[in-house]
């Protein structure tokens, strides 16, 4: 995209309307497990994580590829679950575990 048309490009959602939405995606996860996301631990994880095969699948492969360990593999699970809970989906997606993935730092050498 040219400078122009970047500098020339809409404005983006307003703070009202990104602040509500994280607040229902809060009441969300604690009407389905108590609490937040982030304070999701080992079998809750699993419990409440809710992903479509297809995303299990796109989780399974990366995490194998990546040689993510299991901490880091529930830690990219509770970003999906969040970016689900954002977009109001009651499970998780497969693009929803590549938005998570794309969040992951790269691996140090």
């Amino acid at each position: 995209m040219a400078h122009a048309e970047l500098l020339a490009a809409a404005p983006g959602e307003p703070s009202d309307a990104v602040r509500e939405r994280v607040v229902q995606a809060r009441e969300r996860a604690i009407a389905r497990q108590g609490h937040a996301n982030q304070q999701l631990a080992g079998p809750a994880i699993d419990a409440h994580a809710h992903l479509a095969p297809a995303a299990l699948e796109l989780l399974h492969k990366t995490a194998s590829r990546l040689g993510w360990s299991g901490r880091g593999l529930h830690r990219a699970i509770k970003v999906a679950r969040t970016i689900a809970d954002l977009a109001g989906s009651p499970r998780i997606e497969p693009v929803q575990v590549a938005e998570a993935i794309q969040y992951r730092r790269a691996p140090r050498a």
